[in-house]
């Protein structure tokens, strides 16, 4: 079984976060983190790395919902979304299978939220 779903853009790497972005809000869901993968690896070990971004995307909705059928479900939360430079010019997003990420979890509940978000995260990546 697959963890996540992808999609290649043909734009520019920086065009493709903005996008992720307002697809992101136009299904509901927040950006509450972005990690500039690159930039910490450059800082922290001086390597050179593609262009890569992490978004902790949110819909708080669901978050609430999520917690409030398994308190532990936060080690799950936000929904990770990645962005990153391809060899050839373009930009790829992949975004975490909510319904792959909890399969750990024996919550019939939690598994419900879970394919909710997903649809509303295939989504987003429908309309990249």
């Amino acid at each position: 079984m697959g963890y996540y779903f992808a999609k290649v853009l043909t734009c520019s790497y920086q065009e493709a976060i903005l996008r992720v972005k307002d697809a992101l809000k136009t299904e509901g869901f927040g950006v509450l983190t972005e990690i500039d993968v690159k930039g910490t690896l450059k800082k922290k070990l001086d390597v050179n790395f593609r262009d890569y971004c992490i978004l902790g995307a949110c819909n708080p909705s669901f978050a609430h919902r999520a917690l409030d059928t398994e308190r532990h479900a936060g080690l799950l939360l936000p929904c990770n979304v990645v962005v990153q430079a391809t060899d050839k010019g373009t930009a790829e997003v992949s975004i975490i299978d909510p319904v792959a990420a909890i399969k750990a979890i024996d919550n019939p509940e939690l598994a419900t939220v879970a394919s909710e978000v997903k649809a509303k995260l295939e989504k987003v990546i429908t309309i990249l």
